[in-house]
């Protein structure tokens, strides 16, 4: 069977991006997006295919792959078709039989609506107004073109019964814990997310400006013509000397950090699910994470230390942890193995063959 896989955009390095190429491995997929940018900085066997690149300014970035993807016709070309992302599922109109692996509903059309639109100025806000409540219409017009939804965890799971009215199966994204590793708890801490407003990094910030005998690595980059450029700037402006923003940076040089570091600092808000917490249990790290969303689906009191999401709750979590810092590695190797490659295979093959 020839299935195709398509992604939103290859603009940044995030977990969905891994996701998807893994998932293309495994199923031996073709992968169509728009932006590739970012595809050769992820090691993967699958043929990427480019619908052509987005415009790079928002919402006018969104709209462009919406009316891509919404147009293509590959459908006579291959058996089966998924969608990942949040606006790859237009396509599903002309390509049956499919299914939509969802990461999650469009959180500024739903649940980040009115805190997205707080953080804009007045003329702004107009614009996004209008553009969210247009194309929230047409999101959940498409819904009807979708024959099979998957998500990514419950959190998600919820989201969708919530806003769309569909129910979803929950498959959690894997992780090859093959390729994680221990090395040593060096001298910092780590974090992996995209410079979004959403994942909280000045929480971060002002916790280690409060811990000057600790180090942090922020890892992530940012996608041309999303909301993040504003905030990505002023956080670049307002660094102490012991926070590092590395940016994007290769995968091997990714799986040596986690290898290297004491342990994982994750911040956002109501995380749809969060694959890397389970990449730094894959290296026997373990993790601090606010007590929301799908981390409380990985993390628990063996594994790391589940906080409110203040400053000072991260910065006594950090002390408490650094001074068992070995009590963790077993338990946290343990529960990484229950995300292997080998569980989601074995899932996501039974609802391919379901729904073809």
């Amino acid at each position: 069977m020839k299935i195709a896989i398509f992604h939103d955009y290859f603009g940044a390095i995030g977990g969905g991006e891994r996701v998807v190429l893994t998932m293309a491995d495994l199923l031996g997929a073709d992968v169509i997006t728009t932006d590739t940018d970012a595809v050769a900085k992820l090691d993967h066997r699958a043929k990427v295919t480019s619908l052509g690149s987005t415009v790079k300014f928002p919402p006018l970035k969104q709209i462009s792959a919406t009316w891509k993807f919404s147009s293509c016709d590959v459908a006579d070309e291959y058996d089966f078709f998924i969608f990942t992302g949040n606006w790859s599922h237009y396509a599903a109109r002309r390509h049956h039989p499919n299914l939509w692996y969802c990461y999650t509903p469009v959180r500024v059309f739903y649940d980040q609506y009115l805190n997205f639109l707080q953080g804009q100025n007045i003329i702004n806000q107009q614009f996004f107004r209008i553009w969210a409540n247009c194309h929230r219409k047409f999101d959940q017009a498409s819904m009807g073109d979708v024959d099979t939804i998957v998500t990514i965890s419950e959190n998600v799971q919820q989201r969708i019964k919530k806003y769309l009215n569909r129910s979803a199966e929950v498959i959690y994204p894997p992780v090859d814990t093959s390729k994680y590793h221990f090395k040593e708890y060096g001298d910092f801490w780590l974090s992996v997310n995209r410079i979004y407003p959403e994942k909280r990094i000045e929480l971060q910030i002002e916790s280690f400006r409060n811990l000057k005998d600790e180090r942090l690595i922020i890892v992530g980059g940012r996608s041309e013509g999303d909301h993040s450029f504003p905030y990505s700037r002023k956080i670049l402006s307002e660094l102490p000397k012991n926070v590092t923003i590395m940016g994007e940076v290769a995968e091997n040089e990714l799986l040596d950090l986690y290898a290297r570091c004491k342990g994982l600092i994750c911040t956002a808000i109501d995380e749809d699910f969060g694959l890397t917490p389970l990449e730094a249990m894959a290296s026997g790290k373990p993790v601090i994470a606010v007590n929301e969303g799908g981390f409380k689906e990985t993390v628990d009191q063996k594994t790391g230390v589940l906080v409110d999401p203040s400053s000072e709750k991260i910065v006594q979590a950090i002390k408490e942890v650094s001074n068992n810092l070995d009590s963790y590695r077993e338990n946290c190797l343990r529960r990484a193995s229950e995300f292997d490659l080998s569980h989601f295979k074995t899932r996501f093959k039974k609802v391919i063959n379901h729904g073809c």
